[in-house]
Formats: C-alpha cells, sequence, structure tokens
C-alpha cells in the first residue's frame, strides 16, 4: 500500500534546496541582473519628520469665561489656530471659582493653561498657569489687535512652529525668568506635534517696555529674511504671580500697576477739578464787574496837545419867544402862517 503524501511535502523539499547553502566548489549568486546590464543606482529616502518620537507632549487648554466680547473672542480664537497643540473648552460660568479650572484642565488632558477673565464687559484679564502644580501669572490686556485686521499684511503656514524671542531683560529680573520659562512652555509648539509642520516661518517676540510686556508675531520672508507683521498683538500688564494654580501665596506683586477703575476714577476727578476751575473764573470776573471802579488819576500831558477853541459871543434873549401852535395838519399850519404875513404887511402899509 503506497504512502499517503502531505500536500505540503513537495513545496517544503523545494523550500528546504533553496535554502540550503551552496557547495564550495559552486559560485555564490550575483545580485545583480545576469544580462550583463549596469544595476539601477539606489537612493536613500529619509523618513518624514512625524515619525520623530513626540516626547514633550504640552497640551494648552485655551478658553474664557462668559462676557467677553467680540474682540476677545478673536483673539482667542487667533491663539488657537496659532497654536496647534493647543484645546477649546466650552465658556466658564462667572460663579465659579477658578480652582475649577484645574479639574477643566485634568479632564482634557492639559498641563498648561491661557484664561481669559472678562469683568464690567470692558476689563479683560489673561491667566497663565501651570496645572496643578502652578505657578501662575495674572495680566491686565490691553491694546488688542487680531488677525482679521488690514493693518497685519503678512501670512504663514497653519501650524508651523514658531521661534521665541524674548527681551534680554527677561534675563536680568528673577520675576521676568519666570514668566519666560512660562512663556516657552505655553506658546513654544513641541517637537514632532503631530498636528504641527516641519517648518519655521514666524516668530513671537515679547518685549519689555513701559513696565509692560508686548506680545507681537511676525513672519519671516525667505528672500532677504525681513519681518512682516502677522498679528495678533496685545499688550500685557502684570498684576501677579502666584505659586498655585489659579491661586496661592503671592511670589510677586507689581508695584506700577494701576487697576482700570482707579485710572477711570482718577479721568473722572481730572475732568471735575477741570469743571471746577472754570467755574472759579467765572465767580471771580462777577465780582470784578460788581466791585466799584478804581478812579484813575489825571495825566497833565494829555492837556499839551488840545488846541482852545473859539469863544463866540453870549446873546442874551430878553423878549419871550413866542409859543407855536401845535397843529397837526400841515395844511392848517401854512394858512396859518400865510395870515400872520398878511397882518405884516398891513400894519407896515
Amino acid at each position: 500500500m503506497a504512502a499517503k503524501r502531505k500536500r505540503g511535502a513537495l513545496a517544503a523539499g523545494k523550500a528546504k534546496r533553496a535554502r540550503s547553502a551552496p557547495s564550495a566548489g559552486e559560485a555564490a549568486p550575483e545580485d545583480g541582473p545576469r544580462d550583463g546590464s549596469i544595476p539601477p543606482q539606489e537612493y536613500s529616502i529619509p523618513p518624514p519628520v512625524s515619525q520623530g518620537k513626540w516626547k514633550n507632549k504640552e497640551r494648552v487648554l485655551i478658553f474664557s469665561s462668559r462676557g467677553i466680547n467680540f474682540r476677545t473672542r478673536h483673539l482667542m480664537q487667533d491663539l488657537r489656530t496659532l497654536m496647534p497643540h493647543s484645546k477649546a473648552d466650552t465658556k466658564m460660568d462667572r460663579k465659579d471659582q477658578l480652582f475649577v479650572i484645574n479639574e477643566v484642565c485634568e479632564m482634557k488632558n492639559c498641563n498648561k493653561c491661557i484664561f481669559f477673565e472678562a469683568k464690567k464687559k470692558q476689563d479683560l484679564y489673561m491667566w497663565l498657569s501651570n496645572t496643578p502644580q502652578g505657578p501662575s501669572a495674572k495680566f491686565l490686556v490691553q491694546n488688542v489687535h487680531t488677525l482679521a485686521e488690514l493693518k497685519m499684511t503678512g501670512n504663514c503656514l497653519r501650524g508651523s512652529r514658531p521661534l521665541l524671542s524674548f527681551d534680554p531683560i527677561f534675563d536680568q529680573e528673577p520675576h521676568y525668568a519666570l514668566l519666560k520659562e512660562l512663556f516657552i512652555q505655553i506658546f513654544g509648539t513641541p517637537q514632532y506635534h503631530p498636528k504641527s509642520q516641519p517648518f519655521v516661518d514666524h516668530v513671537f517676540t515679547f518685549t519689555i517696555t513701559d513696565e509692560r510686556i508686548w506680545f507681537r508675531n511676525y513672519q519671516i520672508i525667505e528672500e532677504d529674511a525681513s519681518l512682516v507683521e502677522i498679528g495678533p498683538r496685545f499688550v500685557l500688564n502684570l498684576i501677579k504671580i502666584f505659586q498655585g494654580s489659579f491661586g496661592g501665596p503671592t511670589l510677586y506683586e507689581n508695584p506700577h500697576y494701576q487697576s482700570p477703575n482707579m485710572h477711570r476714577r482718577l479721568i473722572r476727578l481730572s475732568v471735575a477739578a477741570k469743571f471746577r476751575e472754570k467755574q472759579q473764573v467765572k465767580e471771580v470776573q462777577k465780582i470784578k464787574k460788581k466791585g466799584t471802579k478804581v478812579l484813575v488819576q489825571e495825566d497833565p500831558t494829555e492837556v499839551v496837545f488840545e488846541t482852545p477853541a473859539e469863544e463866540k459871543p453870549v446873546e442874551i434873549q430878553l423878549v419871550k419867544p413866542e409859543s407855536k401852535p401845535i397843529v397837526k395838519d400841515k395844511k392848517k399850519l401854512r394858512k396859518i402862517q400865510r395870515k400872520k404875513q398878511k397882518k405884516l404887511f398891513r400894519t407896515e402899509g
């Protein structure tokens, strides 16, 4: 009885023969083509940048409280566009405490936060925080200009990594050095981030002038390496730096800071002072008009150039003048005059 063959027996035998090493007498097979043609040149293509390891997993939560105006909303949207490692969330209620933001960041898997807080529908505050340990900084935002304005003529690739440029003063003061590290961790896009692009075509500049931090965004033009402003732009007036996230002991307080309420109060007081000054001037003028006029002594030199008029003899009238009749009608008056003339002629004749 013939033995049954298995299905993969022949294929396995051939495979074993092919895998067996050649004998010493046989020559090893050549890798190139056997017809004698030149093998094609091989190129090694480097892997794309996105295959790198994403080690610095910084995620920034950008959201605001209720009551912000349209300009703040556009500024918040611009920051989300420029920062591919950012996340968004719904607006927070005004009644909630600020430490609730730490729980929101934990749910969103974010370790940094930019929170816009609006008060009185006209004052805007910005919180930059490292959640949940801290530190955190509170700023007053002034002179906001967004990307949508026509003054910003530049343009950059969406999701590209920015260069961060800092003023030399950031390395001189300790509180500015802390803010510099906080800005680097928040605004710097992590390398090999999935949503980022492997290009560097714009610069974030942080300049300190007039005890404030001026934020600008510029495009790098390839032709001559010049800079064109893209936007957004805003000014940060530092208020306090806290040890914890959205609270805790105060590490630094800005002595040059003046609250918006105090600024508006000083403006009102200056306007009221000007009004009171005008009223006092009017009262002084009224008093001067009512007061007695001071007589000025006569100057003897005023009579030098006066020429005396000719004296006329004084005529004394001894006879009482006749009373003229009061006649309203002119015709009657003429008739009376004619009658008088006729009487005079008769007496003379």
